[in-house]
């Protein structure tokens, strides 16, 4: 199997049409026909379902494009990290984050590291811890930013920021209009409640409030923060999220109040492969970053 061979593929399955891949790559359909086949009997399994009206990709196709994807990033990535060698710093950093304020952080890391190395660039990625945790196993992020609890073995990590846990109150609802800026555990317990879609999420919350036997009242998990924006304005529910202050504000359809409880703390955490050494660039970056953190493990 020749690296050509998964370019083809990948662009059989991105563009789900041979005469538009052969056009993209630049080669006559039946070729890059001859290619696909070739690589399908090497590897012993049907990668396409054909017939006279569509294409689709077979169980074994699905699973492929995953390795392939990753096998073409892997590619671009070495010759960024070998190139960058002979020409100062260069190359292209892989970097994830959840919602929140990790991409406030991130951003103002970004800045002043490029500020000081312009020949880098960065390609970036938002998602869960869950979702993070996976793509840095597998080499497609050198490092992310990721909520606690994190206890993964095979990471180091360092904390970079901690904030409250806050309620996100539609304007009307009467907990908005309460006195103070905080809510207690208890004003929440019998709300319905958007959370985040972290699946720890639900039981953490519960062990807050009077009654932690007793279930919340879920009625939406999100993982995007415009999405608990959005839900809490339309008064879906009351949203618990980190405060991430600077990046989520009050206007005239949301009220923000902290939870008062003494474990109602988000901590973000900076994580990174014990087992997989970074590129040059994004060590110097994680140099760059632990040298601005209040706060390092």
């Amino acid at each position: 199997m020749e690296l050509r061979h998964i370019r083809y593929f990948m662009a059989v399955a991105e563009e789900m049409n041979f005469t538009r891949a052969a056009e993209k790559l630049c080669i006559a359909q039946p070729p890059l026909s001859r290619q696909i086949r070739d690589l399908e009997e090497e590897l012993g399994a049907k990668l396409f379902e054909r017939n006279s009206h569509s294409l689709s990709l077979t169980d074994e196709g699905l699973l492929f494009r995953q390795y392939a994807a990753r096998i073409l990033e892997l590619e671009s990535r070495s010759k960024d990290d070998i190139s960058g060698l002979s020409r100062g710093l260069h190359g292209r950093i892989y970097i994830a984050t959840v919602e929140g304020y990790g991409p406030h952080l991130l951003a103002g890391w970004i800045s002043g590291f490029h500020e000081e190395n312009p020949g880098v660039q960065y390609e970036l990625w938002t998602g869960t811890t869950d979702e993070i945790v996976n793509r840095l196993h597998k080499g497609l992020s050198d490092m992310a930013i990721v909520m606690e609890p994190f206890g993964d073995p095979g990471m180091n990590s360092v904390r970079v920021h901690s904030e409250p846990w806050s309620a996100i109150i539609p304007k009307d609802d009467p907990l908005a209009k309460k006195r103070g800026r905080k809510v207690k555990p208890a004003d929440l317990e019998n709300r319905e409640l958007i959370i985040p879609s972290r699946a720890s999420r639900s039981e953490e919350f519960r062990k807050w409030m009077p009654h932690p036997e007793k279930s919340l009242n879920v009625v939406c998990r999100v993982a995007h923060l415009i999405n608990v924006r959005e839900l809490a304005m339309a008064g879906v529910g009351i949203a618990i999220f980190p405060r991430s202050e600077g990046v989520m504000a009050e206007d005239d359809s949301i009220v923000i109040k902290d939870i008062d409880h003494p474990d109602a703390v988000a901590s973000y955490l900076m994580v990174w492969s014990r087992e997989r050494p970074l590129s040059r660039a994004a060590d110097e970056m994680l140099s760059y970053i632990k040298g601005r953190i209040q706060d390092p493990q």
